[in-house]
């Protein structure tokens, strides 16, 4: 790794690698259902292509995660920037089901390959230059803080950019005209994205620096990665600590997914009425970004005021907990005191989460070797995601009222409780040994 970029410097490439890559995404969120439905396309086809993305991702998060550790950081990422941006053109442009298809294939491949590399070479390049021992909390904290910027201003950007382009004197329907309606104002939120992706991928390239790795033939990476995410997938085995954090991440997923299934339609039952309702859950995403932006940053003042970061951890899920089941118990009620104690709840999930994460990953890249990182981070968003799929399963299933909130409440308080007892330290890197396939490579 490069001497002479130190801690500070790693920590704004970071955080600015973090924000131009989850940029793209908040602009597009706002507008992609309904850009799909001006296409032509029912809801259940929509669903259909929501679907080929999270199997994509699934199918492909430690496989990539691998590649990372074997190839390089800076390369899988920069290859996550261009299939990103190609699905962001495709997703804008495209017209037709097999044309969106593939573009959801790249956006999940994109997505899984995104999973560690740029968190990996933080904490790569730190390490390097202040040892295994270095402070890891505070750049982690900024990188979280980033994502969460970066997805509350894209949101409110995405969704006002549509609407000012139909405001304006047939500015939407002329651009509509000019392109022979494969270019709509809600297109644009898209193809926005895709510029940045641009600008992501030559940042990518020109300011992560990492340090000259051998030449890799093919058959060495073949070799190389699924020795890589074999030792990934041992890492809970093997340390009671690391086990907590994959648990954790669990959990968190499971509240996340419960907020995201319930919240919209809790939303329009408040306003009476499904746009109205989506303007509200709009607005309420961006507030849960801002949550989780404010919580990251505190994360490091969360360690220090708990006495550290596992107590720290314990705080936020707990804090995240108690959110949650506050949005339970309001759902039996109704009035301004009852939407104030929901809103508050809501943001207390975030906050929450917010600062539990960079503590959760500061203990776990200080157990985990440089040969195995990126596939250690793509074992946790793995755990993240099956374990919300399943939550979001078990809610759906249940009859409509309180009862299917406490799933995710219930498994947030579990993932605090599983930090009430102290871990013994280990030592740097004790987790897993590097392995001898990736090292060849």
């Amino acid at each position: 790794m490069t001497g002479t970029l130190g801690p500070g410097a790693a920590r704004r490439r970071f955080a600015t690698a973090t924000f131009l890559f989850w940029l793209p995404a908040g602009l597009w969120l706002p507008s992609q259902v309904l850009l799909l439905g001006e296409r032509g396309f029912s809801l259940a086809a929509v669903a259909g292509l929501f679907a080929v993305h999270s199997l994509t991702v699934a199918v492909l998060e430690l496989p990539t995660g691998g590649l990372s550790d074997v190839i390089g950081r800076r390369t899988v990422l920069a290859a996550a920037g261009m299939l990103n941006l190609a699905a962001l053109l495709l997703m804008a442009l495209g017209t037709t089901a097999w044309v969106l298809t593939l573009a959801m294939v790249f956006l999940g491949t994109g997505r899984a390959l995104s999973t560690g590399p740029a968190e990996a070479w933080y904490v790569d390049t730190v390490q390097a230059h202040s040892g295994p021992g270095a402070e890891l909390r505070t750049g982690l904290a900024r990188g979280n803080t980033a994502s969460a910027a970066a997805l509350a201003g894209g949101t409110l950007i995405g969704g006002g950019l549509p609407w000012l382009l139909g405001a304006g004197p047939d500015l939407g329907a002329r651009l509509s005209r000019a392109t022979s309606g494969l270019v709509l104002p809600l297109s644009v939120p898209a193809l926005l994205g895709a510029f940045i992706g641009l600008v992501f991928i030559a940042y990518v390239l020109s300011a992560l620096p990492e340090p000259p790795r051998p030449p890799a033939t093919l058959r060495a990476v073949l070799r190389g990665v699924p020795a890589t995410v074999l030792g990934g997938l041992r890492l809970g085995a093997r340390d009671a600590l690391i086990r907590r954090v994959l648990l954790s991440a669990g959990a968190a997923g499971a509240g996340l997914v419960t907020i995201e299934l319930l919240a919209p339609p809790r939303a329009a039952g408040l306003t009476g009425a499904a746009e109205s309702g989506a303007v509200l859950f709009a607005a309420l995403a961006c507030t849960g970004f801002v949550c989780t932006a404010l919580g990251s940053h505190c994360a490091p003042l969360a360690a220090r005021v708990t006495g550290s970061g596992e107590r720290a951890v314990l705080a936020s899920l707990g804090v995240s907990a108690t959110g949650l089941l506050l949005l339970c118990v309001t759902v039996l009620g109704d009035g301004p005191a009852v939407l104030a104690l929901a809103a508050a709840g809501y943001a207390l999930v975030y906050l929450g989460l917010g600062s539990a994460g960079p503590n959760e990953n500061d203990l776990l890249h200080h157990r985990v070797e440089r040969g195995n990182r990126a596939t250690a981070l793509s074992v946790q968003s793995l755990a993240l995601q099956s374990v919300g799929a399943a939550a979001g399963l078990a809610a759906g299933a249940l009859p409509p009222g309180a009862l299917p909130w406490l799933p995710g409440g219930c498994a947030l308080l579990a993932g605090a409780l599983l930090w009430l007892r102290r871990v013994p330290p280990g030592r740097p890197g004790s987790a897993a040994p590097l392995n001898a396939a990736a090292a060849r490579t």
